[in-house]
């Protein structure tokens, strides 16, 4: 990695002061230079310089390789939320494009640092990943690196088992201090440079208290990390992949938003103040194809960039409210500018503060809104004997994309019972809400639970609207209804 050009130093200071001036706020932001394969190494490290050692982690850095090498695919910007916040661009790009990509970073680093969802995650991840990488090596070196990786594997099987909400609610989403171990328990025996080693006090012999659980728990990697039997070094990792779980969650939670926000951002400032008149034909190329969206596709792109200008152009013309609601007249509302107070940008940016991408698209997503932007599927009129676009389903329409983001699409599982009819059992509930697990979905995570557990799991869930459970007893899935 190496810091930029002259050349993109000029252009970069000119392009923050124009994002201030235009009202974002985001940490300090360092741009590096790199070429396109150390740009698919971050890239597959999660926008990190340094991971824990993992196999999935090179498949990853594969598969963005063969993409680019076959031009499939081009990684154009790449940030990480962090103070300061970092951001890479690629060698060899043209001018144009780093213009694009600088004003694209500013975008999402505002959100970054002024998005509620966002406020409770480390700013100095990159240091705790790094601290995260030389633990894992020093298992492998005492445990031997198939060991490790193997329980590594189990982890990262069930690692959207957390609760993503227990952050906001005043309640530390680190580890609390009376699980078996804590940070004072976490001693470096050896300087780094020699070859460290964390060390757990905890005595591998101690037996596990078993007691029966008075409210369902939603994190299931931190009950697993405080009661399962494991050895000093895999509890240690597994809050290893829990922490880094919730670290990425808020990024899963504001796809639509903090894409649409960067990008809203990066067409605004570039056609009003960056581009020059020989770049605007390139621009206009680069920007649709990166707004293109199939007609049966989802683009959180733009989909985002979109709502946002839908949003501006509302609140502008006062186009909200009871009396908008209540307006039966088309004329009318397509007339409609009750006032000239022109918040339409103060309104956004104020969504942009507090809200979440359920949140977003369940408030202003509208049959209007996907009438305008064609987001609605067409069907054949023999009557007119022309194709109409099909509008009649748009609440279900709504209410399944809310849906699906919600705990981005993945079934809801609480830990229910931890001593299940007296045997020390573990009982898991699925909270059911209208869709059913997929099968071999269920199959993996009850087999990776009861090898991290140990005793027998159940798992209670509804399929073809029948409550059913399933058992996994160490050899095979067991269905009891």
């Amino acid at each position: 990695m190496a810091k930029i050009t002259p050349e993109l130093e000029k252009f970069r200071k000119e392009i923050c002061k124009i994002a201030e001036d235009a009202g974002l706020d985001f940490f300090e932001t360092i741009f590096e230079l790199v070429n396109f394969d150390t740009l698919n190494q971050i890239a597959s490290y999660g926008g990190f310089p340094v991971r824990y050692p993992h196999w999935r982690f090179g498949m990853q850095y594969e598969q963005l390789s063969k993409s680019y090498q076959y031009g499939l695919s081009k990684i154009y910007e790449l940030v990480v939320n962090t103070d300061p916040c970092y951001a890479y661009l690629m060698e060899g790009n043209s001018v144009l494009d780093q213009k694009l990509v600088m004003a694209h970073v500013y975008g999402h680093c505002d959100f970054f640092k002024n998005n509620y969802w966002f406020s409770q995650t480390n700013r100095k991840m990159m240091d705790v990943l790094a601290n995260h990488a030389t633990r894992v090596r020093n298992y492998m070196d005492r445990h031997g690196v198939d060991e490790v990786e193997d329980f590594i594997d189990l982890c990262l099987s069930i690692e959207n088992l957390i609760d993503p909400y227990v952050s906001y609610s005043n309640i530390d989403y680190n580890l609390p201090r009376d699980t078996k171990f804590t940070d004072a328990d976490l001693k470096q025996k050896n300087d780094t440079s020699k070859g460290s080693e964390l060390t757990l006090n905890l005595d591998p012999k101690e037996e596990i208290v078993i007691e029966d659980l008075k409210n369902p728990d939603r994190d299931v990697l931190k009950f697993l990390i405080e009661n399962a039997p494991l050895q000093p070094w895999q509890q240690d990792v597994m809050a290893i992949i829990r922490e880094e779980s919730y670290y990425f969650t808020p990024q899963g939670m504001t796809k639509i938003m903090n894409e649409g926000w960067a990008s809203y951002w990066h067409s605004k400032l570039m056609t009003e103040k960056i581009l020059t008149d020989s770049e605007i034909i390139c621009f206009a190329d680069r920007h649709s194809s990166t707004m293109t969206m199939a007609p049966d596709g989802f683009n959180p792109y733009k989909i985002g960039i979109e709502l946002f200008r839908d949003i501006e152009q509302r609140w502008d013309k006062g186009q909200h409210g009871q009396e908008w609601e209540d307006c039966d007249d088309l004329h009318a509302k397509e007339n409609w500018n009750m006032d000239h107070k022109g918040n339409g940008r103060e309104k956004i940016f104020e969504i942009r503060k507090t809200n979440n991408d359920v949140t977003f698209v369940d408030q202003f997503l509208t049959k209007e809104f996907c009438v305008k932007n064609k987001f609605f599927v067409y069907k054949f009129n023999k009557k007119t004997n022309a194709f109409e676009v099909d509008t009649s389903d748009f609440d279900a329409i709504k209410k399944k994309l809310v849906f699906q983001l919600t705990n981005s699409g993945q079934p809801i599982i609480k830990v229910e019972h931890n001593n299940y009819e007296g045997r020390g059992e573990l009982m898991l509930k699925h909270f059911h809400e209208g869709v059913d697990m997929q099968p071999d979905h269920l199959t993996a995570t009850l087999k990776n639970v009861q090898a991290i557990w140990k005793k027998p799991v159940h798992l209670v869930t509804v399929m073809d609207e029948k409550e059913i459970v399933y058992t996994h007893d160490g050899e095979e899935v067991k269905q009891n209804s």
